[in-house]
């Protein structure tokens, strides 16, 4: 084979001096674009605020604490925000996760064993691409690379429950409080249901087929991403999940808006206030069958939150609806057999009613 022949590089007929040098120069224009675009993201978020109280009171007349003003105003200023927000922390993550891939995740799973598996399924189950759709191929490749079937369950759980968008979302709406409580209590469930399903050995309650693929050799290609791929794979990000989910956001953003506007805070505190007891089993009963991502049903958690509504009975109504929404159910039947699917629904449940009624009880 011969050797590949690169042309030489003579720099006083192009004119360039010193190609290390520009790729320097190149590295600190994007440095200084990417923050002056943060020091523009930053005062116009400033500025929300100030503008849906104008837009409101002013230019529409409408009423300052009015039912119908309330509604406008929460719409107008919380619609921008959130996109806002949305698109930074997309275009982020989407850099983050170019150094997750699922092959790399794969790779890190196999051979572990159960409880430390658990816990590292988890914490890569936040940061590493997934949704509804990829459920299947996920579930495919972690059993042919050999990872426990416990652990992989962990991922499964954790991947949707522990949302990355809704968990910074979560802390710029409502504090770091919220999310955190979020984040660890999704951890705890996700880490304890593979846990518990792994202890089951529940492997014969996968389909025939998969258990096959575990006599088959995973091909795996690790891609060699520079920095500018990296933001490249942000703004793919930002036009893919952005694009789709926008639609999601403002209808989420329109429910909260009206929960916020007309809603009584002393009707909201009675169906979902500590003292209803039944609020936390119906609250995960209703979100079950509902189908929404994270960030449109962050808007509606801070409207309840907002008219009294007890954080336990909301946290399991956003997780119920993120982990155990029924399209995720009918994906999984592909791979799962029904009673596997049936275990799964009910460890992840008891963790979601367990979490609802410990932090209705200690806050």
């Amino acid at each position: 084979m011969e050797p590949i022949q690169t042309p030489e590089c003579n720099c006083a007929d192009t004119g360039n001096s010193n190609p290390v040098h520009n790729k320097g120069l190149n590295k600190g224009k994007a440095a200084f674009l990417g923050l002056a675009g943060l020091v523009l993201w930053y005062v116009i978020y400033e500025q929300l605020a100030p503008f849906a109280d104008l837009f409101t009171y002013s230019w529409l007349g409408l009423e300052k604490g009015g039912h119908l003003g309330e509604t406008i105003r929460f719409f107008v200023f919380e619609v921008p925000k959130v996109m806002m927000l949305l698109t930074l922390i997309v275009f982020i993550v989407g850099m983050i996760r170019s150094f997750f891939t699922q092959e790399r995740t794969r790779k890190y799973l196999a051979g572990k064993r159960e409880t430390a598996g658990n816990v590292m399924a988890a914490l890569l189950g936040i940061v590493t691409p997934f949704c509804s759709c990829s459920a299947v191929p996920l579930f495919l490749g972690f059993v042919q690379a050999g990872v426990p079937l416990g652990v992989t369950f962990s991922f499964l759980v954790a991947a949707p429950m522990v949302n990355e968008i809704a968990l910074v979302l979560l802390y710029g709406l409502l504090g770091w409080k919220v999310a955190a409580i979020y984040l660890i209590s999704g951890l705890v469930i996700a880490m304890v249901s593979g846990w518990i399903i792994g202890r089951f050995h529940l492997e014969h309650w996968v389909e025939d087929w998969v258990q096959e693929l575990r006599a088959a050799e995973a091909v795996v290609v690790e891609e060699k991403l520079t920095w500018a791929d990296r933001v490249e794979r942000g703004r793919e990000a930002v036009r893919d999940i952005v694009g789709k989910v926008w639609i999601y956001v403002v209808a989420g953003i329109g429910v909260g808006a009206a929960i916020h506007g007309y809603v009584p805070e002393d009707f909201m505190a009675s169906i979902m206030g500590k003292s209803a007891w039944w609020s936390v089993p119906a609250a995960v009963l209703v979100g079950i069958p509902m189908y929404s991502n994270a960030a449109g049903i962050v808007p509606i958690v801070e409207a309840l939150l907002g008219k009294g509504a007890a954080l336990g009975t909301v946290l399991a109504f956003m997780m119920s609806v993120i982990a155990l929404s029924f399209p995720e159910m009918v994906i999984l039947r592909k791979v799962l057999k029904p009673k596997l699917i049936a275990v799964f629904i009910g460890v992840v449940g008891s963790g979601i009613l367990f979490t609802g009624f410990l932090f209705n009880m200690i806050i």
